[in-house]
């Protein structure tokens, strides 16, 4: 697999939800697609992931790995402290509900298994070159 194209396929996806985010129609009472808690600061952080996520698919296969791997532990992290929590916010500011906290569960293992498992055709031909 293309790390780097997962990785602008993240930063796409996610930096549309950022901005659904912010529409009204999409979230209504904060709710992206009536299923998701969101507010300001749950957005940005869309649109910062979004914008990471596109800026290594850009660079380079390694820096896209890099990606994968630091995006998929803090998601990690973020789905735990939201188990724990439960509704609400986390850290004060970030809106939180268990449907988020599933997701970001599976947005954090198919990370880290892009991070850690997946081979990019690129390493593999690079390795070969004397």
């Amino acid at each position: 697999m293309n790390l780097k194209t997962a990785a602008l396929a993240f930063g796409a996806v996610f930096l549309l939800v950022g901005i659904l985010g912010f529409v009204p129609a999409a979230a209504p009472k904060e709710m992206l697609l009536g299923i998701f808690h969101v507010n300001a600061a749950h957005n940005v952080v869309h649109l910062l992931s979004g914008a990471v996520a596109l800026i290594c698919g850009l660079t380079s296969t390694r820096a896209s790995r890099l990606y994968f791997r630091i995006f998929g532990a803090v998601y990690l992290l973020v789905a735990i402290l939201g188990l724990i929590q439960g509704e609400g916010n986390l850290l004060g500011m970030i809106s939180n509900n268990m449907a988020d906290v599933w997701l970001h569960f599976a947005i954090a293992i198919v990370s880290l298994i892009l991070g850690f498992v997946v081979r990019d055709p690129a390493e593999t031909r690079a390795a070969a070159l004397p």
